[in-house]
């Protein structure tokens, strides 16, 4: 067997070498594949509710709950769609903001975050003032 020949695979197993990319960093870990399986179902209801198009007219305050569609998010979309890209990219888990780590806690309950606790607070302090 030609040890130089074979690499880990991120699986763990053995096999011929192949190239790496950023993704591969990521592909193992359960709390990321956990988060993109979240981030896939959200943009799969995101993208319905979306397509299915207004509320008919009378259905607000009408007493009736709302129907989907009624208001489409784009940007809870467009956010979601960032981090699908950002896991593809094996960029998932750092802070835009500080280069840091995104507590994987925070990325477990907003899995579209961009930027660690202590930057989006210091974000929202800011634009409060």
């Amino acid at each position: 067997m030609d040890l130089e020949r074979e690499d880990t695979t991120a699986a763990g197993s053995r096999g011929p070498h192949r190239r790496t990319g950023p993704e591969d960093a990521v592909r193992g870990d359960p709390m990321v594949n956990r988060a993109r399986q979240m981030l896939l179902s959200r943009q799969s209801a995101l993208r319905a509710s979306c397509v299915e198009g207004p509320a008919p007219a009378g259905g607000a305050g009408d007493g009736c709950p709302p129907v989907r569609g009624a208001l489409c998010p784009p940007r809870e979309l467009e956010e979601v769609e960032a981090a699908l890209e950002r896991i593809a990219q094996g960029r998932f888990g750092g802070c835009e903001q500080c280069g840091g780590a995104i507590g994987r806690q925070r990325l477990l309950a907003v899995p579209e975050a961009r930027c660690c606790l202590t930057c989006a607070d210091a974000r929202a302090r800011d634009t409060d003032r």
